[in-house]
C-alpha cells in the first residue's frame, strides 16, 4: 500500500482482505534515535495523542489497574462530514520481554448507554509491537526503534469505502507522527511530567524472554492448538513476532477480565490462521513462477 522514508523514519504499509471481516492492515515504521519506551509512552499517551491525530476528538478513561497496567479507554473519533463520529470502548495492556513491548488493545464491553450519534464500533483490534533494532546508519548501534502494528476494525461502512479512505489519508497521518515524536522526545528531555496514561505504559507485566524463546521453538503441550500453531515460523506480511506475542498473551494471566484469554485466544488463532492462508499463496505463487 504505501513505502515512504525520510532521513529520520521509515515507513512501510501492508493490507490484506480475508474472507469475510474488515480489511487487515501490518505497518512497519522505524524512527531513528528513539527508545522503545519513549515510542511506548508516545503511543499510549491520550493526553498527547490529539497533537498528530486530529481524528481523536475525545478521551477518557473507564478504569484502570494499578497491578497491571490494564485499562478501559473510552474514544470518539471525528469522521468524513457523511458519517457520522465513532464511539470506541477499548480494553488495553502491555507485556514486556526483555525491553521489547506487546501493547494490545481490543474493543470491549462497558456499562456507557449506547447513542445513535456517534456510532459506536464494536469489531476493533490494534496492537503494536515495539523494540530496539540497529540504526539505519549501520554503525552497529540499537539506536533505531522498530514498531510493528496489526490491526482492523469495523467501522460501520462499507470495506470499499473504508479501504479507499484508509489509502488517500494514511500518509497525511503517519507523516505528523515522526515529528510529533520528537516534540515527545524534547518534552520529555526538558522534564515536562508525563500524562497518566503514559505514566499507566510503565505499569505491565514482566514476561521472562527464556519463555518467549521457549513458546517460538517448542510450546507447552498443554496450551491450545492455537498456540502451538503461533509457534511456527511465519511467512508473508505477518511476522513471527505476532503470532509469538499471542502465545505470550496467553501464558499470561489477564486480571480482572479487561482482556479475557477467549479474546486472545479468539486473536492469536486469527493470526496463526492468516499465516497458513499466507502459506498457501506464497506456494502457490512459487509453482506458477516455476
Amino acid at each position: 500500500m504505501l513505502d515512504r522514508s525520510t532521513t529520520t523514519m521509515s515507513y512501510h504499509a501492508s493490507r490484506r482482505d480475508p474472507e469475510t471481516g474488515p480489511p487487515q492492515y501490518r505497518t512497519r515504521t522505524v524512527f531513528e534515535d528513539a527508545t522503545p519506551e519513549m515510542v511506548r509512552d508516545f503511543f499510549w499517551d491520550d493526553d498527547f495523542r490529539p497533537k498528530w491525530d486530529n481524528k481523536l476528538a475525545y478521551s477518557s478513561t473507564i478504569e484502570e489497574c494499578l497491578t497491571t497496567g490494564n485499562m478501559v479507554v473510552h474514544w470518539i473519533r471525528k469522521f468524513p462530514f457523511f458519517c457520522s463520529d465513532r464511539e470506541y470502548i477499548i480494553g488495553r495492556r502491555i507485556w514486556e520481554s526483555g525491553r521489547s513491548y506487546y501493547c494490545v488493545t481490543k474493543g470491549v464491553s462497558a456499562p456507557i448507554p449506547r447513542q445513535d450519534e456517534p456510532k459506536r464500533v464494536d469489531l476493533y483490534f490494534s496492537s503494536w509491537f515495539i523494540r530496539a533494532v540497529e540504526s539505519g546508519k549501520n554503525d552497529g548501534q540499537l539506536t533505531a526503534c522498530e514498531v510493528l502494528l496489526f490491526h482492523y476494525e469495523d467501522m460501520g461502512i462499507p470495506y470499499e469505502i473504508a479501504k479507499l479512505g484508509v489509502r488517500q489519508g494514511m500518509w497525511g497521518v503517519v507523516k505528523k507522527i515522526e515529528p510529533s515524536l520528537r516534540a515527545y522526545q524534547k518534552a520529555r528531555f526538558l522534564g515536562e511530567p508525563i500524562s497518566r496514561p503514559a505514566y499507566m505504559a510503565h505499569i505491565n507485566t514482566k514476561v521472562n524472554p527464556e519463555l518467549v524463546q521457549a513458546i517460538k521453538v517448542a510450546p507447552d503441550s498443554t496450551e491450545t492448538d492455537k498456540t502451538a500453531i503461533a509457534s511456527k515460523p511465519a511467512v508473508g506480511i505477518f511476522p513471527k513476532v505476532l503470532l509469538v506475542g499471542g502465545a505470550i498473551v496467553l501464558a499470561c494471566s489477564l486480571n480482572r477480565g479487561l482482556l479475557s484469554k477467549a479474546v486472545i485466544v479468539s486473536a492469536a488463532g486469527r493470526l496463526a490462521d492468516m499465516r497458513k492462508k499466507m502459506t498457501r499463496t506464497r506456494t502457490d505463487e512459487d509453482l506458477v513462477n516455476a
